[in-house]
């Protein structure tokens, strides 16, 4: 049977500083899906690379009294070693100043020139140079550039655009007709939002006079190719010419990760530009959010810029890569805070995933000499363990489609959870008191280690060392991709007999001394004294930050609601969070009509533990206030999409 292809892709970064955390978060995701599907028995093509032209580079490299090329070759190094760190498996690693992606620049270029697409006129307007684009006068906020905030300067000059303009409804269209097109949705209607005015055609050139560094035009040697136009056919170019392209099984990309500032140039730009290409569109682009640290944007004035190889170094790799894509739902803002990571530390890897695996080895070294036993009695609760597996395994495919890391984590570790409990529910130490107890025995500790086989595997795409040493410990010399999720269609795949190795803990506890030694260098480092961020509680005690910051607030549009039977108190609603949607009960009814909350936006507790109601399961709270019998719900001001952070 013919493989089936999957493409994916990060943005090319552009190389006018150091990789920071934001950088390794769209890289990490884009790893992981890659490696599932290749587990999967796909074949898996994974792009990423560095963006080098444009003014920024040629300003920095002038000031360093470099040349361009010389200073790039320094930089994009950093990005190379970086992913290397952190076992990004990319297939191909671009760089927009090589030959081999400049010759197809120019293939296109003519392409389109050729074709109409392309013309020459002048031109004035307001120009950012922070963002090397152009704006009109209507554009401008409070006379500065609407994307940074910065100071424009006002430029006349004759330049060559590309007649996006004419794209524009049949983009609406072909949006409105693929809902999976841009994700999460928030950012799909940011999108169309966007297209509801008339689309101005794009300058794709800079004077060679005024800009010498970068991409001629194959028609105008007096021009270079615009940055945005140039750097986003890094997704073609490494395959070749465009005949090579539609020939090489790949394309349309399966998904395009970005980050949410550059959904536009992805989603319009290279859209439109695919159009007059000729070249399907990618099944999907996936914008999704920032990363924060306590609240406000990474920034180095600030002092607060998250250093991912400093992060490596203090907690190692697969922690980062798991933290990353476990905190924060995809798609929506994170705030990073070294204690969340330290809890997680403690309760998901150490307390969860290290104390199932060492537990059930250290019973077979206890009570089998470390050898797996064969399967003996069978008890009831050995059917449950096996049928979670089985449900998680098809969930957590399912939820691959949706890019839903989180969730993913989230029900990886609901297995988890299930192993441990098994064994708390089987007591092996009581079984073993006796030899027909030691037959049930057998079985208990030969599905304790197929269950940690099966959640090696299904971690592996996040934490690949940790899978490699987890199948070493239980014994398996069998390398995780030649497993597959193949290996995980039947139950019992471990062979009875296998010698297991027990080894170090593969997640020691971070104890509160060594923690609290963290924090105060991290706060030494920029952060504000834990003493300076206590918040007054009017008599109730005091907590810090980042207690508060553990607590996700979300907005939330509430898009169905009814009275839940039997119930004075008690409205369920359905309520979308932009990338998912839940229900939640609310205690609400004696002061809402179902009908007056259809569409209102309101505050949602987004991390809360579900909880069960009148037998009714409520993923989060509605914050709302009250006075006597007065219950007035939280809400805001203007509007807001859902799933926007609440600060």
């Amino acid at each position: 049977m013919k493989k089936k292809t999957f493409f994916i892709t990060t943005p090319i970064y552009y190389v006018n500083d150091v990789p920071h955390i934001g950088h390794a978060y769209t890289t990490i995701a884009a790893d992981v899906a890659a490696r599932y599907r290749r587990l999967a028995g796909d074949d898996v093509f994974f792009l990423t690379g560095t963006d080098e032209h444009g003014q920024k580079v040629q300003q920095a490299a002038g000031q360093s009294g470099r040349e361009p090329q010389a200073h790039v070759d320094d930089l994009h190094v950093r990005f190379k070693e970086l992913w290397i760190r952190f076992n990004i498996s990319n297939n191909d690693f671009i760089r927009t100043t090589e030959e081999r992606h400049k010759k197809v620049v120019r293939e296109i270029l003519q392409k389109l020139y050729d074709e109409g697409e392309i013309y020459k006129d002048s031109y004035e307007g307001w120009y950012c140079m922070p963002d090397e684009r152009f704006w009109t006068e209507k554009d401008l906020v409070d006379g500065n550039c609407p994307e940074c905030g910065r100071k424009v300067e006002k430029i006349t000059e004759s330049n060559y655009f590309f007649k996006m303009g004419q794209h524009r409804d049949w983009l609406v269209d072909h949006i409105n007709q693929n809902e999976n097109f841009i994700q999460p949705k928030s950012r799909r209607n940011e999108i169309l939002g966007f297209l509801k005015q008339p689309l101005d055609d794009l300058c794709i050139s800079r004077p060679k006079e005024r800009l010498p560094w970068g991409i001629p035009l194959p028609f105008d040697d007096e021009y270079v190719t615009y940055v945005w136009f140039d750097a986003l056919i890094n997704y073609i170019s490494t395959f070749g010419t465009l005949d090579k392209i539609r020939s090489c099984g790949f394309w349309p990309a399966a998904h395009h990760l970005i980050g949410k500032d550059i959904l536009t140039t992805h989603s319009v730009y290279w859209a439109t530009m695919l159009k007059a290409i000729g070249l399907d569109l990618p099944e999907n682009i996936f914008a999704h959010g920032w990363w924060t640290v306590n609240g406000q944007k990474m920034s180095k004035s600030l002092g607060n810029v998250v250093e991912p190889n400093h992060l490596i170094e203090q907690f190692g790799v697969d922690v980062i890569r798991y933290f990353l894509l476990r905190e924060v739902p995809f798609g929506l803002d994170g705030d990073f805070s070294h204690k969340a990571l330290i809890g997680r530390i403690n309760s998901d890897l150490a307390n969860n995933l290290g104390n199932l695996l060492n537990r059930t080895l250290n019973m077979l070294k206890k009570y089998f000499k470390g050898e797996l036993p064969k399967i003996g009695t069978k008890g009831d609760e050995d059917a449950p363990l096996i049928a979670k597996s089985a449900e998680v395994i098809q969930e957590v495919d399912q939820l691959y489609g949706e890019l839903a890391y989180s969730k993913i984590l989230a029900k990886i570790w609901e297995f988890l959870d299930a192993g441990n409990i098994y064994i708390n529910d089987t007591a092996p130490w009581n079984l073993a008191k006796s030899d027909d107890g030691k037959k049930r025995l057998a079985t208990v500790l030969y599905n304790s280690a197929e269950a940690c086989r099966v959640i090696a595997i299904l971690i592996a795409p996040f934490m690949p060392q940790t899978a490699d040493k987890m199948m070493e410990q239980l014994g398996i010399d069998t390398p995780v991709d030649k497993q597959g999720l193949d290996s995980l269609k039947k139950w019992g795949w471990i062979q009875p007999g296998t010698q297991t190795h027990q080894g170090a803990q593969i997640f020691p506890r971070i104890e509160d001394k060594a923690a609290a030694k963290i924090l105060e260098e991290v706060a030494v480092g920029g952060e504000a004294p834990a003493s300076e961020k206590n918040v007054e509680t009017n008599g109730k005690g005091q907590i810090t930050i980042d207690d508060f910051m553990k607590v996700d607030l979300r907005t939330a549009k509430i898009i169905a609601a009814e009275k839940v039977k039997k119930s004075k108190k008690l409205i369920k609603l359905k309520v979308d969070l932009g990338t998912e949607q839940r229900q939640v009960l609310a205690g609400i009814a004696e002061a809402y009509e179902p009908e007056q909350l259809v569409g209102r936006t309101v505050i949602l507790v987004a991390n809360l533990k579900p909880a069960k109601l009148m037998g009714l399961e409520s993923q989060g709270m509605i914050l709302a206030g009250s006075d006597g019998d007065a219950i007035i719900l939280g809400g805001f001001d203007g509007d807001l999409p859902p799933g926007v952070r609440v600060k």
